[in-house]
């Protein structure tokens, strides 16, 4: 934080006002569901974004990330709020300065700003959520909003979704916004009902794993995944079917319908939609209970559903998955996030952590040629004002 106070005297020519915090997020279990109206079940991590920021008595932005270093300085003015490519990263946070603007939000003037993350970028903990949020609660800090987190969530993901321009459902920013210290979030991404679930590991550790394969969100297959989805609604509704989303229906009652569904694409991806939905909504009963194994075995099933029915995982996601489900003190190991590379999420004994790591890190490179980087995952609290 230190050195990115001298930086931001350094860039501005000024001190800073006031610093923020915003976390990534994991995912435990739930892939795929939250666009298809069903139960997702993460929890904010230790990691994420910092900002230093000091407000402008003009209409003008100045936005620096230390992580785009290479990039300078993005300048823009609130009278144009417009996604332009030579802007990168800095479109995200301009989006949810449009989103609040449009919602009759009272911005009335700039600000200038550092940012800098600890979340890899693209590696599937959600870097663009955190940094959406974290945009968000500066604006209500600095302006003096009357919004609350699940309404300030709601435009982050709506910039991310028509500004940005990629269809990502909510789970992501609500982590970020309503993360809890040692809790979990079970959400239902149709309501957004949602419940906090303490989890109790006693002596096991969160490990993320991260392929450093790089993918963008934008540019994957992800788009293509949700309009099949979409599809084999259409097709349920047409038979007879009353439903807006895949996540509305049992395994049970989806196996009395999908008969209906002829196209084999569209009937694998629906298939992982309602399974994984319910798998959720079990696993989430079995934590309640401190029945980490049978959680763990779910995770398991998880990562299979999403490897053959929904197809995204990958040699870099399944190698590292399948190396740690061979590793003694697995409970539980999955992808988590979109895929097609990014991170994984296991949960391990303690007392075999450090052979965990050696090996399936070990195992991943002789596999696919890739250093693998690893890290034990805090649960933290969401976004907002920085404390130390």
């Amino acid at each position: 934080m230190k050195d990115l106070k001298e930086k931001f005297l350094k860039l501005f020519g000024i001190k800073h006002e006031k610093e923020f915090f915003s976390p990534g997020r994991v995912n435990l279990i739930g892939e795929h569901t939250d666009y298809n109206g069903g139960n997702v079940f993460p929890c904010a991590i230790d990691k994420g974004t910092y900002a230093l920021v000091k407000k402008r008595d003009d209409n003008r932005f100045r936005m620096y990330s230390e992580n785009f270093a290479e990039l300078g300085i993005m300048e823009f003015t609130l009278d144009k709020l417009e996604n332009e490519k030579e802007h990168d990263w800095a479109n995200y946070p301009k989006g949810v300065i449009k989103m609040f603007i449009d919602a009759g939000q009272k911005i009335d003037s700039g600000f200038d700003i550092i940012f800098y993350g600890n979340i890899p970028n693209g590696a599937g903990l959600s870097s663009s959520a955190s940094i959406e949020v974290l945009t968000a609660v500066i604006l209500k800090d600095l302006f003096k909003l009357d919004v609350d987190m699940v309404e300030m969530v709601k435009m982050c993901q709506v910039a991310e979704n028509k500004f940005i321009g990629v269809n990502s459902g909510i789970m992501d920013q609500f982590a970020v916004g309503m993360g809890k210290k040692d809790h979990a979030i079970l959400l239902d991404c149709n309501t957004l009902k949602f419940e906090y679930v303490p989890v109790k590991l006693k002596n096991m550790s969160i490990v993320i794993a991260n392929t450093n394969k790089k993918r963008g969100l934008a540019d994957s297959k992800y788009n293509e995944r949700r309009s099949s989805c979409e599809e084999a609604v259409k097709v349920l509704n047409d038979n007879g079917v009353n439903i807006k989303y895949l996540g509305e229906l049992t395994v049970a009652e989806f196996d009395k319908v999908k008969h209906f569904i002829t196209d084999e694409e569209q009937l694998k991806r629906a298939t992982h939609a309602v399974s994984e939905n319910e798998r959720a909504k079990v696993a989430v009963e079995f934590l309640k209970k401190d029945d980490i194994a049978e959680f763990g075995r779910l995770m398991n099933q998880s990562h299979i559903s999403l490897r053959d029915d929904y197809e995204v995982t990958g040699i870099e996601l399944d190698s590292l998955v399948e190396a740690a489900w061979e590793e003694e003190g697995t409970v539980g190991s999955r992808m988590t996030g979109a895929g097609f590379g990014g991170c994984t999420v296991s949960i391990v004994e303690n007392d075999h952590v450090e052979n965990f790591i050696k090996n399936v890190g070990k195992k991943y490179k002789e596999k696919t040629g890739l250093r693998a980087t690893f890290y034990i995952a805090n649960i933290g609290d969401g976004a907002g004002r920085y404390v130390k």
